[in-house]
């Protein structure tokens, strides 16, 4: 499972950005976020996620999935 940090969080608009060990920064949405735990979350915080496709519906990159802290 990849692990990286939380580079930015988005909490009135429920989305944050990992920025993964290797790789191009990840989006996530706070539905992605494993036992609904966004709130808990912070901004450098490390976590590890599962990595996904796109939004279907115009999204840019990959997207997170299964976001814990690691």
């Amino acid at each position: 499972m990849p692990t990286g940090k939380i580079k930015k969080l988005v909490s009135d608009k429920g989305f944050g950005f990992i920025k993964p060990d290797s790789g191009p920064e990840v989006f996530f949405h706070h539905s992605s976020v494993a036992n609904g735990e966004f709130d808990n979350l912070s901004e450098g915080q490390d976590v590890e996620f599962e990595l996904g496709e796109a939004d279907r519906k115009g999204g840019k990159g990959p997207r997170a999935s299964s976001v814990k802290p690691a």
